[in-house]
């Protein structure tokens, strides 16, 4: 809002909210010691699941961190601590690991759960900005996330502490990831629909041409044979391969297009003569995304696919990478 005979420098209001985030973030460094490590070595150790709960602001945290833990290899799941208390403790097992979230750490609806979940003998992790309240007390582990303020200029609206939870619970989760060695193929699999899923699962060999499809021609052959093989495969290439079906080059649209420049006569000049030697080539279990990559990197259109040896099994080009939707 603008007062009369007054303009607000809103730029000036936004950076002074997110200097006092930093601050509560770069306060967190020196809070990574032996409960962090504690805390850690729970998680890593429950056989069930990890629950996490918190209400209001801190619910809306708890449910984010719920969230990354579960897609990054720590099987997760978030409990309204209201509804707990009406049933919902029910989907706490003696297997599970808590986490609960409390600035204050003196919410009553969380305190009203935690002898429950202390009867389970489940243990019980906090994060919460008052290291000497009820819910930190009652923990295993508590780990201190306060800040010295807000960003609300009033002290009230949980911004700089929210902030600090939500960085706590992803150290949380990536220290996890790495100590599990989940790999980026673990974390597809949680995400399979979407780019992401199609990037990180669809590998080279679920969307390459191979037996009759595979544009290959061999050594003796003439640039209009190989121009023929090209026509009929449609995939503006082909591979010239010895007896033994090894690679021994490509031929693609661009080397056409210098070969014209040369005027050579297409009927009688052999490929071996214009063709590109050795060529850009992936593997069929290679990350269709990284195929991707090569050919961006190389400017080209289509690449082929080898064994171990170098026998050519396959080929694909952009076009592929489109509709399998990796592009």
């Amino acid at each position: 809002m603008t007062q009369a005979g007054k303009t607000t420098n809103y730029s000036a209001l936004g950076l002074a909210v997110i200097e006092t985030e930093l601050a509560a973030i770069t306060a967190l460094k020196s809070r990574l010691d032996e409960p962090f490590n504690r805390a850690c070595e729970l998680l890593l150790a429950c056989e069930g699941r990890i629950v996490v709960t918190g209400m209001g602001k801190s619910g809306h945290i708890g449910g984010k961190i719920a969230a990354t833990l579960a897609s990054t290899g720590s099987p997760a799941f978030f409990v309204h601590p209201g509804e707990a208390s009406h049933g919902d403790l029910g989907m706490i097992t003696a297997k599970d690991v808590v986490i609960a979230l409390s600035n204050s750490g003196n919410t009553g609806e969380i305190l009203t759960i935690v002898p429950i979940i202390k009867r389970f003998g489940v243990p019980l992790i906090s994060m919460t900005g008052n290291p000497d309240s009820g819910l930190a007390s009652a923990a295993e582990v508590n780990l201190d996330v306060s800040v010295a303020n807000e960003a609300c200029p009033h002290g009230l609206a949980p911004t700089a502490s929210t902030t600090a939870a939500l960085v706590m619970g992803d150290a949380l989760a990536i220290a996890l990831l790495q100590a599990r060695g989940f790999s980026a193929e673990d974390f597809a699999l949680s995400h399979p629909g979407g780019a992401l899923g199609r990037r990180l699962l669809l590998h080279v060999a679920d969307i390459m041409h191979s037996g009759e499809h595979l544009p290959q021609v061999s050594p003796d052959a003439t640039v209009s044979q190989a121009l023929l093989e090209m026509t009929r495969k449609g995939l503006g290439m082909t591979a010239i391969v010895d007896s033994d079906n090894k690679l021994l080059g490509v031929y693609t649209d661009g080397d056409l297009r210098r070969s014209l420049d040369k005027a050579i006569d297409v009927h009688n000049t052999r490929i071996t003569e214009v063709m590109t030697s050795g060529g850009k080539r992936v593997h069929a279990h290679d990350l269709a995304a990284s195929a991707l990559k090569l050919m961006d990197d190389s400017k080209i259109n289509a690449v082929l696919v080898v064994d171990a040896d170098d026998h050519v099994i396959g080929a694909l080009n952009m076009h592929d990478l489109l509709r399998a939707g990796v592009v």
